[in-house]
């Protein structure tokens, strides 16, 4: 969930996402010493080689070992960043064998999920961001908490997945191109259409967790988030049952209106 003022990453919530914050630290140490160096040499050679200390310049032209030594070590630096960014990109890209699929469509300016193979009748829905008015209602009478119903961000119907579970990600657009993010997963994906990407997730603790298309595609491009509600098995199964009764045909676009999670 972000928060306000939030200048860091958002909390980890997947694998991904902790490898993630990992890695952005390691950076962060990396970069500050090479600052810390590069200033400190700043002042060095400010101070060594001013002209009151130096009225002769240096006539040195090259030195070997120097020369050796600024292309040695950039070159050690980054194979320490090289080795694990690929490990991240192998664990992103190397999708294990999933419990469960989920189809996402971007659309001008909203989702549409889709459950194709959860055991029986596949369903959909689509995902709308709420309004204020919808949104002060939804909060009135109750059927969501004020805090997991943040401006901009709170839909009227949330994708729900089981807590601790292996979920693909299949992604797609059906108008313009579209960017499936979710900050707290650790995935960021294009929706290209006619074209279907994939990724994963495995979220390890239930809550609501939002995100947002990151790809300008119109008018409206602010106003499409995304909301993934995790949820213990028993709440799942509960919801996936409710939801194969309500949406029998998920190719009927007329037909997909939402379950709801609560």
């Amino acid at each position: 969930m972000p928060s306000d003022w939030q200048i860091n990453l958002q909390g980890a919530a997947t694998p991904v996402m902790e490898y993630i914050h990992w890695f952005h630290d390691w950076l962060n140490v990396i970069i500050f010493i090479i600052s810390l160096f590069v200033l400190g040499l700043l002042i060095y050679v400010a101070w060594k080689f001013n002209e009151k200390a130096n009225p002769v310049p240096s006539k040195t032209t090259h030195h070997a070992l120097l020369e050796v030594a600024w292309t040695v070590i950039p070159v050690l630096i980054l194979v320490v960043i090289a080795i694990p960014s690929f490990r991240l990109l192998k664990l992103q890209l190397e999708i294990p064998q999933a419990d469960l699929t989920v189809k996402v469509t971007g659309k001008q300016w909203y989702w549409s999920y889709e459950y194709p193979q959860d055991g029986g009748a596949a369903f959909g829905f689509d995902s709308l961001m709420l309004d204020e008015k919808q949104r002060a209602e939804a909060i009135s009478s109750n059927k969501i908490a004020a805090a997991e119903a943040p401006r901009l961000l709170a839909v009227d119907n949330e994708a729900v997945v089981p807590v601790g579970k292996i979920v693909r990600i299949q992604v797609t657009g059906a108008d313009v191109i579209h960017k499936f993010t979710v900050p707290s997963f650790g995935i960021k994906i294009d929706a290209i259409p006619g074209r279907l990407n994939e990724t994963w997730f495995k979220a390890e603790r239930e809550g609501i967790y939002y995100g947002q298309c990151s790809f300008i595609c119109g008018q409206n491009h602010a106003f499409m988030p995304i909301a993934f509600r995790v949820v213990s098995a028993e709440r799942y199964a509960a919801w996936l049952a409710e939801s194969k009764q309500k949406f029998a045909n998920a190719g009927d676009a007329t037909n997909k209106v939402a379950a709801s999670a609560q």
